[in-house]
C-alpha cells in the first residue's frame, strides 16, 4: 500500500472516529446529513460552514458544455448550483456560497489542487471525485485524476483546506474567473510566495438589474512553493496583428514579478515538487468591507489554532445550537431529516460584519459598524416570512432580534425595508411586502428589544407610499381600486399574487397599529387587508385576475402556471395554488366559497387532483387549513403525515425542491413537532400529530417566561397510529386544534394520545 493510500485511510479514520464519537453520544449534530437536498433542485451543499457563517468551502462542480460524459439532464439546475450531487466533475472549491436559493450568485473564489503538468483551464484540470464524507463543519473527498486527498473546514469568516498530494509535481490554483455570479471582474495581488489578496465582483442576482459589490479575500498557504505566479485567460482578439491572435481565449501565465492583475478570468498558481507525499494547508479570509478586514478576519479567527481545532470548534458550535431542540424516538431516519432541516434553516440569514464590526451599508458604498450586534444578510423574505422567522422567534429569539435590528438599520440606511436583500444590495426579487409580517409577527411573539417605532414608520411608509414605491409596485392602484389590473407586459409580475401579499402585510400592520394604540391606522389597514374579495369570481369560485376597467381576465385557466411556468396573474403558481391563500381571513374565504362543506371538498380536491405543490410557498400552509372546520381536523393529520413521508428523505433528493434558504426545511420541522404557524401575525399554531415520542424546545428565558415546551405522544405504535384521539396541555384537556403561542411560551407539556383510525 502506497503512502498516499495510507494518508487517505488516516483521513477517513479520523472522520469516522469523529462521527462514531458523535453517534455514541447521540448529539444532535451527529444526525445531520449535509448531502440532503443537494439534488432535485434543493440547492443545498455539503461544504463546511458555521451557523450563519460568512465563509463556506463548497465542492464546485458546475458542468461544462463539452467534455463531460455524465452531463445532467436538468440543465437549468446543473448550471445554477455550486454543487449537484450527480455531477462528479470537480473544478474547485468555492469560498462564498448561498444555500437553498433559486438563482445563481456568488460561488466564487475557487481553489483547485492538481497534480502533474500545470494547466489553468478548469475543464482540463477538473476531475471526478470519490469517497465524499461530510459532517457539520467538515467535508472530505478524494480527487481521482490527481490522486489528492482533501479535507475542508471553516470558521465564521475563513475557509480552510488541507490537501495531501502524492510525490511529484503538485499545484494549487486560485481561480477568480469561474463562479456562479452574473457579474465578471476581479483583481489580485501576489503579496509574497505564500500570500495573495484581492477581490471578486458579484451581483445582478436572479438576472435583475441590481447593484454589484466586491467580495474581498486574503489567501495564505502553509508552505513556500518552488514556483508561483499569476495567470489570465486572454480575450478574443479581432482585427489585430497575427502575433496577438495566438493568445485568443488562451491561458497566459505570468511570472512572480507580475504581482498585480485585473480582468475577468484570472488567478494565481503555486507549484511544488517533492519525492514524498506532501500535505499543504490553504486559508482564505473573507470580507465584504475591505482587504484589510479579510486579513484581520483570518488572523483573528485562526490565531495559532490547528486545523483539527477548527473542525472541533465547528462541530461543537453546531451541536450547541441544534441542541436547542431535543427529540426522542427510535427512528434514526426521522431524526436525521429533522436535524438536517434545522441545520439548513440556520445557514441563512448569515452574518455580514467583520470581526471589528464593519460591514457595507445598505444600498451605498459606505462602511459602517454594528457595535455589539450581528449584521445579517441574505433575507429571502418572500419565502421565509411564512415560517422561518416565526420559528426563529420561538426557538432562537436572540438571533431573530439581531435580524430585526438589521432590517430596521437597512431602512435607516436606504430609506426602505428589505425585500430580497443580498450583501447590502436590494435585488427586488419576487412580489409583496414581506418585511412587514416579519416585524409584526416577531414583535407580537415577544421580541421587543429592537426599535419598534422606527420599524412601524418603515412598514407604514411602504404601505402608504402610492407612487415610486420600490417594494409595492402599483400600490396606487391597489389602494384606489382595491385590486391591481394585470400588466400583460410582465407575466412574472402577478397582479393577484402581489395583491394577496399586500393583504397579508396590511393585516399585520393593522395588528401592530392596534398593539401600538394607533387606532385609525388599525381600522384602515384591516379593511384594506380584505380586498382579496375583489378577485373572487363566483362563477369559478377562484381568485381570478382582473384587467383594466375591472372585468375578469377572459382567458383564465386555473391550472396554467404549474411548475413555475409564466402565468397571467400569479407568481410561481396558478389559481389553484393561490386559491386558499388568504391565511388572515380563512373564515371569510370559507363563507365566500359557500360554507364549510364546499370549502372542505375543494381543499381536499386540491390535494387529490395534484394541485398542491409541496416545493413552493404560496400553498405551503394548506394542509393545516382543514383544522378550521370542526370534525375535519383528521384531514390535516393525514395530509401532513403523507407529505412528510413522501417528500422528505435521508437522501440527496430528500427535499421536495428548492429549500429557499430553509423554508421547506422549516415546514418539515414544524410538521414533525405537530404545530404550524398558519398565518404570520396570528399567534395561534395549527395542530397536527407529532412524529416523535418526545420533543423538547428549550426556551430562551431572556425572552420567554417558561423554561421549555415539551411535546409528547403516547400509543404511537411506532408511528403507525397517526391520528389524534385527545390532547392535554399541562394535564388539562385541550380540545381545540389550535394553541396560542402566548400560552406555550409560559412552559409546559402538550400531550397527544394517538389512535389508528381518524376521529371524525
Amino acid at each position: 500500500m502506497n503512502r498516499n493510500k495510507l494518508t487517505y485511510n488516516l483521513v477517513l479514520c479520523i472522520l469516522l472516529f469523529l462521527m462514531a464519537y458523535a453517534l455514541q453520544a447521540q448529539e444532535p449534530a451527529s444526525f445531520v446529513n449535509p448531502f440532503i437536498g443537494s439534488s432535485n433542485y434543493g440547492a443545498t451543499h455539503p461544504g463546511p460552514v458555521r451557523p450563519a457563517g460568512m465563509a463556506s468551502v463548497v465542492p464546485f462542480n458546475v458542468a461544462f458544455k463539452k467534455g463531460l460524459e455524465n452531463k445532467h439532464e436538468k440543465d437549468s439546475e446543473w448550471n445554477s448550483r455550486a454543487f449537484i450531487y450527480e455531477n462528479n466533475f470537480l473544478t474547485g472549491f468555492s469560498h462564498v456560497n448561498l444555500s437553498g436559493v433559486g438563482c445563481p450568485d456568488l460561488g466564487s473564489i475557487l481553489l483547485m489542487p492538481t497534480h502533474g503538468e500545470l494547466k489553468f483551464d478548469p475543464e482540463q484540470n477538473g476531475s471526478s471525485i470519490s469517497a465524499q464524507h461530510a459532517i457539520p463543519g467538515t467535508y472530505s473527498c478524494h480527487i481521482d485524476t490527481h490522486n489528492i486527498d482533501v479535507i475542508l473546514t471553516a470558521s465564521k469568516r475563513v475557509g480552510l483546506s488541507q490537501y495531501t498530494f502524492p510525490p511529484g509535481k503538485s499545484n494549487i490554483l486560485l481561480n477568480l474567473g469561474l463562479g456562479l455570479t452574473n457579474e465578471t471582474g476581479a483583481h489580485l495581488k501576489i503579496v509574497s510566495d505564500t500570500e495573495v489578496e484581492g477581490y471578486k465582483v458579484f451581483g445582478d442576482f436572479c438576472y435583475t438589474p441590481s447593484a454589484v459589490r466586491p467580495v474581498y479575500f486574503v489567501m495564505k498557504i502553509s508552505e513556500k512553493p518552488d514556483e508561483f505566479g499569476a495567470w489570465k485567460k486572454m480575450p478574443n482578439y479581432t482585427g489585430v496583428e497575427a502575433e496577438w491572435s495566438e493568445f485568443n481565449n488562451s491561458y497566459k501565465p505570468y511570472p512572480s514579478y507580475t504581482n498585480v492583475l485585473a480582468g475577468d478570468n484570472l488567478g494565481a498558481y503555486f507549484s511544488y515538487t517533492s519525492d514524498i507525499e506532501k500535505t499543504i494547508e490553504v486559508h482564505i479570509g473573507i470580507s465584504y468591507s475591505s482587504i484589510e478586514n479579510a486579513r484581520l478576519n483570518l488572523e483573528t479567527e485562526l490565531k495559532a489554532k490547528k486545523f483539527e481545532d477548527i473542525q472541533e470548534e465547528a462541530f461543537t458550535e453546531w451541536n450547541n445550537l441544534l441542541n436547542r431542540i431535543q427529540v426522542k424516538g427510535n427512528d434514526r431516519e426521522k431524526k436525521t431529516i429533522f436535524y438536517t432541516a434545522l441545520y439548513h434553516l440556520l445557514l441563512h440569514p448569515n452574518i455580514l460584519q467583520d470581526v471589528n464590526g464593519e460591514y457595507p451599508s445598505m444600498a451605498s458604498s459606505k462602511i459602517l459598524n454594528t457595535g455589539d450586534k450581528n449584521r445579517y444578510t441574505v433575507f429571502s423574505l418572500w419565502d421565509t416570512y411564512r415560517n422561518v422567522h416565526p420559528f426563529l422567534s420561538l426557538v432562537y429569539p436572540e438571533l431573530q432580534s439581531d435580524m430585526l435590528t438589521s432590517m430596521v438599520d437597512m431602512y435607516k440606511e436606504s430609506g426602505w425595508l428589505p425585500k430580497w436583500e443580498l450583501m447590502g444590495m436590494e435585488t427586488n426579487v419576487m412580489v409583496g411586502d414581506p418585511a412587514t409580517p416579519v416585524i409584526v409577527d416577531s414583535y407580537l411573539r415577544g421580541i421587543k428589544d429592537f426599535d419598534i417605532e422606527t420599524a412601524y414608520e418603515a412598514a407604514r411608509k411602504t404601505a402608504t407610499t402610492l407612487h415610486d414605491n420600490p417594494i409595492r409596485k402599483d400600490n396606487y392602484l391597489y389602494d384606489s381600486l382595491g385590486y391591481i389590473p394585470q400588466d400583460f407586459s410582465d407575466l412574472y409580475y402577478g397582479s393577484v399574487s402581489a395583491a394577496l401579499e399586500y393583504n397579508i402585510a396590511d393585516y399585520n400592520l393593522s395588528l401592530l397599529a392596534d398593539a401600538l394604540d394607533k387606532k385609525e391606522d388599525q381600522i384602515f389597514f384591516f379593511n384594506r387587508s380584505l380586498t382579496y374579495k375583489n378577485y373572487f369570481d363566483p362563477s369559478t369560485q377562484m381568485l381570478r385576475p382582473r384587467v383594466a376597467g375591472g372585468d375578469f381576465y377572459d382567458k383564465f385557466d386555473p391550472e396554467l402556471g404549474k411548475n413555475f411556468e409564466a402565468n397571467v396573474g400569479f407568481v410561481e403558481g396558478n389559481a389553484w395554488q393561490y386559491r386558499f391563500f388568504v391565511p388572515h381571513d380563512t373564515k371569510g374565504l370559507i363563507q365566500l366559497l359557500g360554507g364549510e362543506n364546499t370549502f372542505i371538498q375543494e381543499l381536499q380536491t386540491c390535494f387529490d387532483d395534484g394541485h398542491y405543490d409541496a416545493a413552493n410557498e404560496p400553498d405551503i400552509s394548506y394542509p393545516y387549513l382543514f383544522n378550521f372546520v370542526k370534525g375535519e381536523e383528521w384531514r390535516t393529520q393525514k395530509t401532513v403525515q403523507k407529505l412528510v413521508n413522501t417528500h422528505y428523505k435521508n437522501s440527496v433528493e430528500g427535499i421536495p425542491g428548492n429549500d429557499d434558504t430553509g423554508t421547506l426545511s422549516c415546514w418539515l420541522l414544524y410538521s414533525m413537532m405537530g404545530i404550524y404557524p398558519h398565518c404570520p401575525g396570528d399567534m395561534n399554531y395549527s395542530i397536527s400529530s407529532p412524529m416523535f415520542d418526545e420533543i423538547t424546545i428549550n426556551l430562551n428565558q431572556d425572552y420567554y417566561p417558561g423554561s421549555s415546551i415539551v411535546i409528547t405522544r403516547t400509543n404511537s405504535n411506532n408511528g403507525k397510529n397517526i391520528f389524534i384521539k385527545q390532547m392535554e396541555w399541562n394535564g388539562k384537556k385541550h380540545s381545540s386544534y389550535f394553541i396560542d403561542h402566548n400560552k406555550i411560551i409560559k412552559g409546559g407539556e402538550l400531550k397527544f394520545e394517538l389512535i389508528e383510525n381518524p376521529k371524525k
